[in-house]
């Protein structure tokens, strides 16, 4: 039985420079990002917790490359999903073989709001609830009188069919 591959990659981070978009002569587009994302790692020496950045080519193609350029920025936090893609080829300049690894990503999620391109300022992560239904706010006004009515009678024992 041939066992099967999994080429998959998940990530969350932060945009570290603005998104750049190309078209290629087919008139496909293609964008261009770079997500900073970070790992911690205890100090031997210390004893401390420290912060590592780590950092990723992504590769976003079509509409969706087109949408990323469109409402992204340097600082905004992204959510990744996508495949590690290996490219080899030979430097001009010194002729030595090169290579890296790249993410093409399958979807790109914008994360945090519209204007939390650093993601400081508080507010939870930039994530302010929102709602299209306007409130009725008749419902949370003082409250009205009932009208008074007649009192109301109990029954004799003698009516409960039990």
């Amino acid at each position: 039985m041939a066992a099967s591959n999994i080429n998959r990659v998940i990530l969350t981070g932060n945009l570290t420079f603005d998104p750049e978009l190309r078209s290629l002569p087919s008139g496909t587009s293609v964008c261009k990002l770079r997500v900073a994302v970070n790992t911690r790692r205890k100090n031997g020496s210390t004893g401390e917790w420290d912060d590592k950045a780590n950092y990723f080519d992504v590769t976003v193609w079509g509409a969706q490359g087109e949408n990323c350029a469109r409402y992204l920025a340097k600082g905004r936090p992204v959510a990744i999903d996508g495949r590690l893609e290996w490219s080899e080829w030979a430097d001009k300049e010194t002729g030595k073989n090169r290579s890296k690894v790249e993410i093409v990503a399958d979807t790109v999620q914008f994360l945090g709001g519209r204007d939390d391109a650093g993601g400081g300022g508080g507010g939870g992560g930039g994530f302010t609830p929102r709602s299209d239904v306007p409130t009725d706010t008749s419902d949370f006004g003082p409250p009205q009188p009932t009208p008074v009515s007649a009192p109301v009678s109990t029954p004799a024992d003698d009516d409960i069919p039990f």
